[in-house]
Protein backbone atom coordinates (compact mmCIF):
# COMPACT_ATOMS: atom_id res chain seq x y z
CA UNK A 1 0.00 0.00 0.00
CA UNK A 2 1.36 3.43 -0.91
CA UNK A 3 2.04 5.53 2.17
CA UNK A 4 -0.78 7.97 2.80
CA UNK A 5 -0.17 11.51 4.03
CA UNK A 6 -2.41 10.82 7.02
CA UNK A 7 -2.23 8.08 9.67
CA UNK A 8 -5.10 6.85 11.80
CA UNK A 9 -4.38 5.22 15.13
CA UNK A 10 -6.82 3.22 17.23
CA UNK A 11 -6.27 2.53 20.92
CA UNK A 12 -8.41 -0.49 21.80
CA UNK A 13 -8.64 -0.38 25.57
CA UNK A 14 -10.63 -2.25 28.18
CA UNK A 15 -12.96 0.67 28.89
CA UNK A 16 -12.65 2.94 25.85
CA UNK A 17 -11.72 2.86 22.19
CA UNK A 18 -10.03 6.00 20.92
CA UNK A 19 -9.15 6.91 17.34
CA UNK A 20 -7.12 9.83 16.04
CA UNK A 21 -5.82 10.97 12.66
CA UNK A 22 -2.30 12.43 12.59
CA UNK A 23 -0.52 14.23 9.80
CA UNK A 24 3.17 13.71 9.02
CA UNK A 25 4.16 16.32 11.59
CA UNK A 26 2.20 14.55 14.35
CA UNK A 27 -0.57 17.16 14.51
CA UNK A 28 -4.01 15.75 15.36
CA UNK A 29 -6.47 16.30 12.52
CA UNK A 30 -9.38 14.43 14.13
CA UNK A 31 -10.00 12.56 17.37
CA UNK A 32 -12.89 10.68 18.97
CA UNK A 33 -13.48 8.05 21.64
CA UNK A 34 -16.30 5.67 22.54
CA UNK A 35 -16.93 3.18 25.32
CA UNK A 36 -15.63 -0.33 24.69
CA UNK A 37 -18.38 -2.96 24.34
CA UNK A 38 -16.75 -4.99 27.09
CA UNK A 39 -16.73 -8.73 26.50
CA UNK A 40 -18.39 -8.52 23.07
CA UNK A 41 -15.99 -9.21 20.22
CA UNK A 42 -18.22 -8.53 17.21
CA UNK A 43 -19.52 -5.30 18.73
CA UNK A 44 -15.93 -4.25 19.40
CA UNK A 45 -15.13 -4.72 15.71
CA UNK A 46 -18.24 -2.72 14.81
CA UNK A 47 -17.16 0.11 17.14
CA UNK A 48 -13.71 0.30 15.55
CA UNK A 49 -15.23 0.28 12.06
CA UNK A 50 -17.65 3.06 13.04
CA UNK A 51 -14.78 5.21 14.30
CA UNK A 52 -12.80 4.64 11.12
CA UNK A 53 -15.86 5.58 9.07
CA UNK A 54 -16.33 8.76 11.10
CA UNK A 55 -12.66 9.63 10.55
CA UNK A 56 -12.98 9.16 6.80
CA UNK A 57 -15.96 11.50 6.70
CA UNK A 58 -14.22 14.07 8.91
CA UNK A 59 -10.91 14.32 7.04
CA UNK A 60 -12.24 13.60 3.57
CA UNK A 61 -9.35 11.41 2.51
CA UNK A 62 -7.52 8.12 2.90
CA UNK A 63 -5.17 7.14 5.70
CA UNK A 64 -3.22 4.17 7.02
CA UNK A 65 -4.65 2.36 10.04
CA UNK A 66 -2.71 1.14 13.06
CA UNK A 67 -4.33 -0.48 16.09
CA UNK A 68 -2.94 -0.86 19.59
CA UNK A 69 -4.55 -3.69 21.54
CA UNK A 70 -3.95 -5.65 24.74
CA UNK A 71 -2.01 -8.86 24.34
CA UNK A 72 0.01 -10.00 21.38
CA UNK A 73 -0.41 -12.16 18.26
CA UNK A 74 0.50 -15.79 17.75
CA UNK A 75 2.28 -16.82 14.51
CA UNK A 76 -1.18 -17.84 13.24
CA UNK A 77 -2.43 -14.27 13.80
CA UNK A 78 -4.61 -15.00 16.83
CA UNK A 79 -4.64 -12.71 19.87
CA UNK A 80 -3.22 -14.14 23.09
CA UNK A 81 -2.56 -12.76 26.57
CA UNK A 82 -5.19 -9.99 26.34
CA UNK A 83 -6.85 -8.92 29.58
CA UNK A 84 -9.83 -8.03 27.35
CA UNK A 85 -10.40 -11.75 27.17
CA UNK A 86 -13.00 -11.63 24.38
CA UNK A 87 -10.08 -10.89 22.02
CA UNK A 88 -8.12 -14.03 22.92
CA UNK A 89 -8.05 -16.67 20.22
CA UNK A 90 -9.54 -14.27 17.66
CA UNK A 91 -8.01 -13.26 14.30
CA UNK A 92 -8.30 -9.56 15.13
CA UNK A 93 -6.14 -8.28 12.27
CA UNK A 94 -7.92 -10.33 9.61
CA UNK A 95 -11.35 -9.40 10.94
CA UNK A 96 -10.55 -5.69 11.04
CA UNK A 97 -9.06 -5.73 7.56
CA UNK A 98 -12.20 -7.44 6.26
CA UNK A 99 -14.44 -4.80 7.84
CA UNK A 100 -12.29 -1.81 6.87
CA UNK A 101 -11.26 -3.14 3.43
CA UNK A 102 -7.66 -2.03 3.85
CA UNK A 103 -4.45 -3.25 5.50
CA UNK A 104 -4.18 -2.79 9.26
CA UNK A 105 -1.06 -2.95 11.42
CA UNK A 106 -1.45 -4.21 14.98
CA UNK A 107 0.78 -3.90 18.02
CA UNK A 108 0.51 -4.37 21.75
CA UNK A 109 -0.95 -1.25 23.36
CA UNK A 110 2.01 -0.80 25.70
CA UNK A 111 4.37 -1.05 22.72
CA UNK A 112 2.36 1.75 21.12
CA UNK A 113 2.82 3.84 24.25
CA UNK A 114 6.57 3.16 24.17
CA UNK A 115 6.80 4.07 20.47
CA UNK A 116 4.85 7.28 20.97
CA UNK A 117 6.85 8.48 23.94
CA UNK A 118 10.19 7.49 22.41
CA UNK A 119 9.30 9.30 19.17
CA UNK A 120 8.21 12.70 20.43
CA UNK A 121 7.24 12.32 24.07
CA UNK A 122 8.80 12.03 27.51
CA UNK A 123 11.42 9.56 26.25
CA UNK A 124 12.40 11.40 23.05
CA UNK A 125 16.17 11.10 22.57
CA UNK A 126 16.61 8.48 25.30
CA UNK A 127 18.44 5.26 24.48
CA UNK A 128 16.08 2.97 26.42
CA UNK A 129 12.46 3.77 27.33
CA UNK A 130 10.31 1.51 29.50
CA UNK A 131 6.67 2.55 29.08
CA UNK A 132 4.07 1.33 31.57
CA UNK A 133 0.29 1.24 31.29
CA UNK A 134 -1.45 1.45 34.67
CA UNK A 135 -5.13 1.18 33.80
CA UNK A 136 -7.77 -1.53 33.58
CA UNK A 137 -4.79 -3.84 33.16
CA UNK A 138 -1.05 -3.43 33.58
CA UNK A 139 1.48 -3.83 30.79
CA UNK A 140 4.67 -2.33 29.49
CA UNK A 141 6.60 -1.80 26.30
CA UNK A 142 10.28 -1.23 25.58
CA UNK A 143 11.76 1.11 22.98
CA UNK A 144 15.49 1.00 22.24
CA UNK A 145 16.90 3.83 20.12
CA UNK A 146 13.37 4.73 19.07
CA UNK A 147 12.39 1.21 17.94
CA UNK A 148 10.02 -1.12 19.76
CA UNK A 149 11.56 -4.30 21.15
CA UNK A 150 9.19 -7.25 20.57
CA UNK A 151 11.16 -10.46 21.09
CA UNK A 152 10.67 -13.85 19.38
CA UNK A 153 7.55 -14.56 21.44
CA UNK A 154 6.16 -11.02 21.23
CA UNK A 155 6.52 -10.78 24.99
CA UNK A 156 9.15 -8.09 25.55
CA UNK A 157 7.88 -5.81 28.30
CA UNK A 158 5.23 -8.20 29.65
CA UNK A 159 6.09 -7.01 33.11
CA UNK A 160 2.53 -7.14 34.43
CA UNK A 161 2.55 -10.94 34.47
CA UNK A 162 5.55 -11.41 36.67
CA UNK A 163 5.05 -11.76 40.42
CA UNK A 164 5.16 -8.69 42.64
CA UNK A 165 8.75 -8.66 43.96
CA UNK A 166 9.72 -8.54 47.62
CA UNK A 167 6.16 -9.34 48.69
CA UNK A 168 5.38 -8.82 52.36
CA UNK A 169 3.79 -11.53 54.54
CA UNK A 170 0.38 -9.79 54.45
CA UNK A 171 0.31 -9.61 50.62
CA UNK A 172 -1.68 -12.74 49.82
CA UNK A 173 -1.31 -13.29 46.05
CA UNK A 174 -4.61 -12.58 44.26
CA UNK A 175 -5.73 -14.81 41.39
CA UNK A 176 -5.03 -13.44 37.91
CA UNK A 177 -7.06 -14.09 34.75
CA UNK A 178 -3.88 -15.54 33.19
CA UNK A 179 -4.06 -18.54 35.55
CA UNK A 180 -1.23 -17.47 37.86
CA UNK A 181 -1.45 -15.78 41.25
CA UNK A 182 0.14 -12.58 42.49
CA UNK A 183 0.91 -11.02 39.11
CA UNK A 184 1.92 -7.37 39.19
CA UNK A 185 -1.31 -6.60 37.34
CA UNK A 186 -3.35 -7.95 40.26
CA UNK A 187 -1.67 -5.40 42.54
CA UNK A 188 -1.17 -2.31 40.38
CA UNK A 189 -4.14 -1.97 37.99
CA UNK A 190 -6.97 0.45 38.70
CA UNK A 191 -9.33 -2.36 39.77
CA UNK A 192 -6.54 -3.78 41.95
CA UNK A 193 -6.15 -0.46 43.77
CA UNK A 194 -9.93 -0.41 44.37
CA UNK A 195 -9.88 -4.01 45.63
CA UNK A 196 -6.95 -3.30 47.97
CA UNK A 197 -8.76 -0.27 49.40
CA UNK A 198 -11.87 -2.37 50.01
CA UNK A 199 -9.85 -5.19 51.64
CA UNK A 200 -8.55 -2.67 54.16
CA UNK A 201 -12.07 -1.57 55.09
CA UNK A 202 -12.19 1.51 52.89
CA UNK A 203 -15.43 0.72 51.10
CA UNK A 204 -16.35 0.47 47.44
CA UNK A 205 -14.50 3.23 45.57
CA UNK A 206 -12.86 3.16 42.17
CA UNK A 207 -9.27 4.26 41.59
CA UNK A 208 -10.20 7.79 40.51
CA UNK A 209 -12.35 8.30 43.60
CA UNK A 210 -9.56 7.01 45.84
CA UNK A 211 -7.10 9.50 44.31
CA UNK A 212 -9.58 12.38 44.63
CA UNK A 213 -10.40 11.61 48.26
CA UNK A 214 -6.74 11.13 49.16
CA UNK A 215 -5.99 14.59 47.76
CA UNK A 216 -8.83 15.96 49.91
CA UNK A 217 -7.31 14.47 53.09
CA UNK A 218 -9.06 11.09 53.41
CA UNK A 219 -6.58 9.05 55.46
CA UNK A 220 -7.80 5.61 54.32
CA UNK A 221 -7.50 6.62 50.67
CA UNK A 222 -4.09 8.17 51.29
CA UNK A 223 -2.95 4.90 52.89
CA UNK A 224 -4.21 2.93 49.87
CA UNK A 225 -2.20 5.17 47.52
CA UNK A 226 0.88 4.80 49.71
CA UNK A 227 0.60 1.01 49.53
CA UNK A 228 0.19 1.30 45.77
CA UNK A 229 3.27 3.53 45.48
CA UNK A 230 5.31 1.09 47.55
CA UNK A 231 4.32 -1.83 45.32
CA UNK A 232 4.98 0.16 42.17
CA UNK A 233 8.42 1.13 43.50
CA UNK A 234 9.28 -2.52 44.11
CA UNK A 235 7.98 -3.60 40.72
CA UNK A 236 9.90 -0.87 38.88
CA UNK A 237 13.08 -1.47 40.89
CA UNK A 238 13.14 -4.99 39.45
CA UNK A 239 12.91 -3.47 35.95
CA UNK A 240 15.81 -1.13 36.68
CA UNK A 241 17.85 -4.09 37.95
CA UNK A 242 17.28 -5.98 34.68
CA UNK A 243 16.95 -3.32 31.97
CA UNK A 244 18.38 -0.13 33.51
CA UNK A 245 16.27 2.21 31.32
CA UNK A 246 17.01 5.90 30.94
CA UNK A 247 13.38 6.79 31.56
CA UNK A 248 10.25 5.01 32.77
CA UNK A 249 7.09 6.57 31.37
CA UNK A 250 3.70 6.01 32.99
CA UNK A 251 0.48 5.94 30.99
CA UNK A 252 -3.07 4.81 31.73
CA UNK A 253 -5.56 6.22 34.20
CA UNK A 254 -3.34 5.88 37.28
CA UNK A 255 -0.56 7.82 35.58
CA UNK A 256 -2.52 10.95 36.50
CA UNK A 257 -1.88 10.40 40.22
CA UNK A 258 0.77 13.05 40.88
CA UNK A 259 1.84 11.45 44.17
CA UNK A 260 3.44 8.54 42.30
CA UNK A 261 6.14 10.73 40.72
CA UNK A 262 7.27 11.88 44.16
CA UNK A 263 6.87 8.72 46.22
CA UNK A 264 8.02 5.99 43.80
CA UNK A 265 11.52 7.44 43.11
CA UNK A 266 11.85 8.19 46.81
CA UNK A 267 11.17 4.52 47.59
CA UNK A 268 12.69 2.48 44.78
CA UNK A 269 16.33 2.94 45.83
CA UNK A 270 15.63 0.44 48.66
CA UNK A 271 15.43 -2.32 46.05
CA UNK A 272 17.60 -1.08 43.15
CA UNK A 273 20.84 -3.06 43.34
CA UNK A 274 23.68 -0.94 44.68
CA UNK A 275 25.40 -3.32 47.15
CA UNK A 276 25.40 -0.66 49.83
CA UNK A 277 26.96 2.09 47.70
CA UNK A 278 25.54 5.58 48.10
CA UNK A 279 24.74 5.89 44.39
CA UNK A 280 21.54 7.68 43.37
CA UNK A 281 19.20 6.05 40.85
CA UNK A 282 19.53 8.00 37.61
CA UNK A 283 16.49 6.52 35.86
CA UNK A 284 13.78 9.16 35.44
CA UNK A 285 10.09 8.52 36.17
CA UNK A 286 7.78 10.69 34.06
CA UNK A 287 4.17 10.86 32.96
CA UNK A 288 3.44 10.24 29.30
CA UNK A 289 3.92 13.58 27.56
CA UNK A 290 0.89 12.94 25.37
CA UNK A 291 -1.26 11.72 28.25
CA UNK A 292 -4.23 9.59 27.26
CA UNK A 293 -3.43 10.22 23.59
CA UNK A 294 -0.05 8.52 23.67
CA UNK A 295 -1.35 5.03 22.90
CA UNK A 296 -3.38 6.18 19.94
CA UNK A 297 -0.44 8.22 18.62
CA UNK A 298 1.84 5.19 18.85
CA UNK A 299 -0.71 3.14 16.92
CA UNK A 300 -0.73 5.78 14.20
CA UNK A 301 3.09 5.73 14.07
CA UNK A 302 3.04 1.99 13.30
CA UNK A 303 3.02 3.08 9.66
Amino acid sequence: MTAAPLRLGVDLGGTKIEAAVLDDAGAVRWRERVATPAGRYDETLDAVAALVGAARRAVGGEFTVGVGHPGTLTPAGLVKNANSTCLNGRPLQRDLEARLRQPVRLANDANCLALSEATDGAGAGADVVFAVILGTGVGAGIAVHGRVLRGPNGLAGEWGHNPLPWATPDETPPACYCGQRGCIETWLSGPALAADHARHGGGALDAAQIAQRAAAGDTACAAALERHANRLARALASVINVLDPDVIVLGGGLSRVDLLYERVPALWSRWVFSAGADDPVRTRLAPAAHGDASGVRGAAWLW
